[in-house]
Formats: structure tokens, C-alpha cells, sequence
């Protein structure tokens, strides 16, 4: 059998939430096929979790040594980290250096999606519709009067090169925007500020299997909160609507989008594409690479509404990407 570590925890704020989606992807392979297991990372190091051991990975050649002195290899990772040092392509880049098979995006299709102003900019390029917004980069001069006159309010502030949930605010006023300026860089060492987009918040599933990029139903968010926040996306405070209620055609039109922004950010495995539809046009919010996967998670509710069962997702996934390293 395969030997799979799944690579979760991380740097981020969202380490546990790494593990919650780990652990229902580890659930849900199959048993007959991979021996998989949990590799819990940290700035300590890589931790196989193992038959009720852990034991560290080595970086250099993928092993670990059980108590008995039994050593086991692992032949295909899938990155599932949230955040630093997986989503932002980091993980993907040494594997790649030291030719390691891994599911999840290339260094560089994670790098550039986890960014949200070079991503958005890049999409921009393409005729994608995104957000007016202004990029702040740590110790550098920029005005705030200037931003709100250029924006409007409210508008929005978030750590730019963070895949967390933590330091976004949305701001209605010029009095609170340095405060939350320095809450978005106590995340991450970029901020973009965005210009609110007033309309219907909905999301895209997307994923590549034997038949080709494959879009899942759309899932409409009506937050609780002010925004899609943490407390929305992980305590339950928000309804999120499954299939949204949105037209065919305008369901169809975003679909199409979701592929489109997967093929030309050369994506891979899983991913997730965050919509505002004002006025009828869908504008890009940011892009998942790592989506969550935990239960309370959009995806699982995706497949559910597909009638495609977690196992069966994950089963194609794995067939594919195995196809494609010739393991």
C-alpha cells in the first residue's frame, strides 16, 4: 500500500482547523488502497501520528522510526495546512526540490492564490472582475485620509499574504482604519485595502478528476456577522445556502468562472473560489487552495448537494494526481 502523510497544523492561527479538515480527509480514504496517517507541523518540526505514536519525519528522505524500530517512508504527501508553510506553496516548493509526490497546487499556483492583491491582480489581467483596492507594505508611508477618499467607506482591510481569518476588519469610518491597518499587519507583513462590494456572497468548489476540472454546486453565504468572518466560517454563525439561490444561468456563469480561474492559476486537487455577485456580475473575493474540510466546512456541503460522497471525492482526486507522478 501507499504510505500518505497528510500534512497539517502549520504556523498559522488556524492550525487546529488544519487538523479538523486533515483529519475528516483521513477518514475518508480508502483503507484497502493507502495507509495514511496525520504529519503534524510545527516550528518544531514534522510529526507522523501513527498507530497511536508520534514519531518525527525526517525532512531530508520522508522517514520516520516507530518505538518497535520499525521504518516507514512516505511515498505521496497531500497538504492540507491552512496558512504558513503549506498554502502559501512553501511545503509544495521543497517537495518539488526533492521530488516528494504531493496532492494540493504547485509552489508557485499556491504562492500566487494565497496572496490576495497579487491574485487579484493578476486575475484583473484577464478581464476578472475584483474589488478597487490599495496594497500597504510594512514600514512603508501611506495615507489613510487618502485611502478613504479613494476607497469609500466602509471598506475593507485584510493581511494580503495570510490564508488566515484573523486581522480583517471591515471598517465604515476614517477614525478606525489605522486600528485596523495594525491589526492586518499583526498577521501578515502585506495589507490590501478593498473597496466594499454590496451583493450576494457565494462560493465555488472545483476539482480535477479523470474526466477533466469539475465544478461543485455554488453555496450562498448570509453571515450573521457584519462579514463572512472567523465566527461565521467556524463557530456556525452564518447560513450558508446550498444550492444558492441564484439563477441557472447566473449559477452557470460562475461555474464556468471557477474553472476558468483554476486553469489559469494552474491549480490542482482541490479548490475554492469566493464570489460577490453585484448587480449580476460576479466580482473575485480571493482564492482557496486549501479550502476547509472539516464538518462544518462549505465543500462537504457541496458534495452533499452533488450527491458525492466525501470517500468517492477523494478516491478520484488521489487516482488522478497519482496518474500524473507515476506512482
Amino acid at each position: 500500500m501507499i504510505n500518505v502523510g497528510i500534512f497539517c497544523g502549520g504556523y498559522s492561527s488556524e492550525f487546529e482547523i488544519s487538523i479538523k479538515s486533515a483529519s475528516m480527509i483521513l477518514e475518508n480514504l480508502p483503507k484497502d488502497e493507502y495507509n495514511a496517517f496525520l504529519v503534524r507541523v510545527n516550528e518544531e518540526g514534522w510529526f507522523a501520528d501513527y498507530q497511536g505514536e508520534s514519531a518525527e519525519v525526517s525532512p531530508i528522505d520522508f522517514t520516520f522510526t516507530l518505538k518497535n524500530g520499525e521504518q516507514l517512508k512516505i511515498d505521496l504527501a497531500h497538504v492540507y495546512i491552512h496558512g504558513d508553510p503549506g498554502e502559501n506553496g512553501k511545503l509544495q516548493a521543497y517537495f518539488e526540490m526533492k521530488k516528494l509526490p504531493f496532492l494540493n497546487s504547485s509552489a508557485l499556483s499556491s504562492e500566487l492564490s494565497f496572496d490576495k492583491w497579487f491574485c487579484n491582480q493578476f486575475l484583473r489581467g484577464f478581464d476578472i472582475k475584483v474589488a478597487e483596492s490599495q496594497l500597504l507594505l510594512k514600514n512603508s508611508s501611506y495615507s489613510t485620509q487618502e485611502i478613504g477618499e479613494r476607497l469609500g467607506y466602509p471598506l475593507f482591510v485584510k493581511p494580503a499574504d495570510s490564508g488566515s481569518s484573523y486581522g480583517i476588519s471591515k471598517v465604515y469610518a476614517h477614525e478606525d482604519l489605522q486600528k485596523a491597518i495594525d491589526d492586518a499587519f499583526a498577521e501578515g507583513n502585506t495589507v490590501v485595502c478593498e473597496a466594499f462590494l454590496k451583493g450576494t456572497e457565494v462560493t465555488c468548489g472545483v476539482y480535477r478528476n479523470d474526466s477533466g476540472v469539475v465544478p461543485l454546486p455554488c453555496t450562498e453565504i448570509v453571515s450573521e456577522s457584519d462579514f463572512f468572518d472567523y465566527d461565521a466560517k467556524y463557530l456556525g454563525k452564518s447560513q450558508e445556502i446550498t444550492p444558492a439561490r441564484i439563477s441557472d444561468k447566473l449559477t452557470k456563469e460562475i461555474q464556468d468562472l471557477t474553472v476558468e480561474i483554476y486553469q489559469l492559476l494552474q491549480m490542482r486537487s482541490l479548490a475554492r473560489v469566493d464570489f460577490m455577485i453585484v448587480e449580476d456580475k460576479p466580482y473575485v473575493i480571493e482564492v482557496n487552495t486549501t479550502p476547509g474540510f472539516s464538518s462544518e466546512s462549505l465543500v462537504p456541503k457541496m458534495l452533499k448537494c452533488a450527491e458525492i460522497s466525501i470517500g468517492d471525492f477523494w478516491k478520484e482526486i488521489y487516482a488522478f494526481e497519482r496518474k500524473q507522478f507515476g506512482v
